[in-house]
């Protein structure tokens, strides 16, 4: 038996619909004559070129990411090392969790191409001196030595360094006075800023309230620090309707409704007293519904007349993601306002999958193949791009074949939009789109917190 629950908007799409049946109907609409894919290739291949050719003088995180991508056992072994010691609350089990990690890499076989210190030290002596590693020496070998010379607890110490070192290139300040001052400097090449308050959810009404004033106290510093730019040309903020409302699930729609609305509506006069970009943060599969109804209700509000800076974040990887595009344009027509729609992959993926799993259901509401979720992607950018007159598209990306189609799809018209990247990724794609050629618009998504809240 199916339980409907309340909602409010005229919202419907199937939850959890078959992956090659929504692909074939995606693939559809993004099929592109053969001219066209050429000079898409052309494009990114260009892009990527120059990536490439810049590569060897970046250093620092750049240089370990490519090294030690996600897609590697060593990079997967750190990004959960990196997460679990926040975790941890006493030495002798981080001590256990650094040997296990550790030993479930192959540094070795990683030979730096260049001699910038973050690789060559840590290739990944973990935070070390490059000094630590001579010529015909391997990391595995001076770990090793390191632990018998010098114990784990020093090992340990510079693990955690070597964390602090990460989340510190991807925060772009502990507070949004120091990520405001760090901004100044991408502000004059022509880009623009998002923050992001890092946090979890809400667990009780205390949390809630903590992380209400946060928005409040930073809207109120960005609005001041913005300058006379006119929208889209401002800075912006994202807030996570989790984090301001403790009980923000499906099952309390109707608290929800009473007491999130009026909250969010508050944050939202705040953003456009400043003329700000105000963005809603997607939240899990579960939730969808729920969000869009608080989205529905606060942009209907007569107060936010003549604003175009309200908006939310779509995740491409939800098999309903071009049907809430599709409620999204219907919904700024209604209103005969604009409304901003931030597009990305999506962050939720294993939580969703989970939770499919756990309910035993027979398919689930994201796409499970990498491939699927690039077509739900261009085919949404192409939704969006074309329901321009009534969304502002704003496509996170970082991929350079991405960011050619979206061009190429675009038309002779490469206005009435913008491209994201996060705050320390990115730059020598974006330095070519935003800083020279085309010079189309970016915004940074900034991270302000400390690196805890990040891993």
């Amino acid at each position: 038996m199916t339980v409907q629950l309340p909602t409010t908007n005229d919202f419907s799409a199937p939850y959890a619909v078959d992956d090659q049946q929504l692909v074939a109907s995606l693939l559809k609409t993004i099929t592109l004559p053969e001219e066209v894919n050429r000079r898409i290739d052309t494009r990114a291949s260009k892009y990527i070129a120059t990536i490439r050719k810049e590569a060897s003088g970046i250093g620092g995180v750049e240089d370990f990411l490519r090294e030690y991508g996600l897609s590697t056992r060593e990079g997967l072994a750190l990004m959960v090392l990196a997460e679990a010691l926040l975790r941890v609350p006493d030495a002798a089990t981080q001590d256990k969790l650094i040997e296990d990690k550790l030993k479930q890499g192959h540094w070795s076989e990683h030979e730096p191409s260049g001699d910038t210190w973050f690789v060559s030290a840590s290739a990944w002596a973990l935070g070390l001196s490059a000094k630590v590693i001579k010529p015909g020496e391997t990391p595995e070998g001076v770990i090793s030595s390191l632990v018998k010379r010098i114990g784990l607890p020093t090992v340990r110490t510079a693990t955690k360094r070597a964390m602090r070192y990460l989340g510190h290139h991807f925060v772009l300040g502990e507070t949004i006075k120091d990520a405001l001052k760090r901004a100044s400097s991408n502000e004059a090449k022509g880009y623009r800023h998002s923050f992001d308050m890092l946090g979890e959810g809400a667990r009780t009404r205390k949390d809630a309230r903590g992380y209400f004033k946060s928005y409040s106290d930073a809207i109120d510093a960005i609005g001041r620090a913005t300058g006379n730019k006119k929208l889209p040309d401002r800075m912006g903020i994202s807030v996570k309707l989790s984090a301001l409302h403790p009980r923000y699930l499906a099952t309390h729609h109707d608290q929800v409704m009473a007491e999130l609305v009026p909250d969010l509506l508050a944050l939202a006069r705040q953003a456009k007293s400043y003329d700000l970009n105000f963005t809603v943060d997607a939240e899990e599969a579960d939730r969808l519904e729920l969000s869009l109804d608080v989205i529905d209700r606060v942009f209907a509000d007569p107060s936010l007349d003549g604003w175009d800076g309200f908006g939310l974040a779509i995740q491409a990887y939800q098999k309903r993601a071009l049907d809430v595009i599709d409620h999204i344009d219907r919904l700024a027509a209604r209103h005969n306002r604009k409304m901003m729609v931030r597009l990305v992959k999506g962050a939720y993926w294993d939580t969703e999958v989970k939770r499919a799993q756990e309910r035993g259901l027979a398919d689930y509401p994201v796409f499970t193949r990498k491939p699927a979720t690039d077509a739900s992607y261009l085919a949404c950018a192409k939704r969006m791009l074309d329901a321009r007159p009534r969304i502002f598209p704003q496509f996170a990306t970082h991929n350079a074949l991405t960011v050619a189609m979206i061009l190429e799809m675009a038309g002779s018209d490469k206005t009435g939009f913008e491209f994201q990247r996060l705050h320390g990724m990115g730059e020598s794609l974006y330095k070519q789109i935003t800083e020279k050629g085309d010079k189309i618009a970016c915004r940074i998504y900034a991270p302000v917190g400390g690196y805890r809240d990040l891993l």
